[in-house]
């Protein structure tokens, strides 16, 4: 069971993208995933950033079919980025991925550990 929490008063206001915190009650599984970045089967990243997050969800979503989860299941997100630049498709990205569905959610601007690397996203899911 999860319930949005999104005060209206006392704080800013929510966006349509995101919301300010998800209570989740009568969960029996949580899942916390690394890191997880736009990587082919043999660890090598594309140069685009549109395919190194194409990547990064599918491998999210593969990670999640092992748990026996789905995106529907995920709680949490957060993306580090290599450049702010990258925040829009990230954005776009996410949505896309998650439907209808807001949670939380962070984006962090970092040095990655590989250059080539653009995108990094951890989740928590709940089942």
């Amino acid at each position: 069971m999860e319930r949005t929490i999104n005060p209206d008063k006392g704080i800013y206001p929510a966006t349509p993208d995101y919301v300010h915190a998800l209570e989740v009650t009568g969960a029996e599984r949580l899942l916390f995933v690394s890191g997880t970045m736009g990587l082919d089967v043999i660890g090598r990243a594309p140069k685009s950033l549109e395919e190194q997050l194409d990547l990064v969800w599918a491998n999210l979503r593969r990670i999640l079919a092992e748990a026996d989860m789905t995106t529907d299941n995920i709680v949490r997100v957060t993306s580090y980025l290599s450049d702010p630049g990258h925040a829009e498709k990230n954005q776009a990205a996410r949505l896309e991925a998650l439907g209808a569905r807001r949670v939380p959610t962070t984006a962090i601007v970092v040095r990655t550990l590989t250059p080539e690397w653009m995108i990094e996203i951890e989740i928590v899911a709940a089942a």
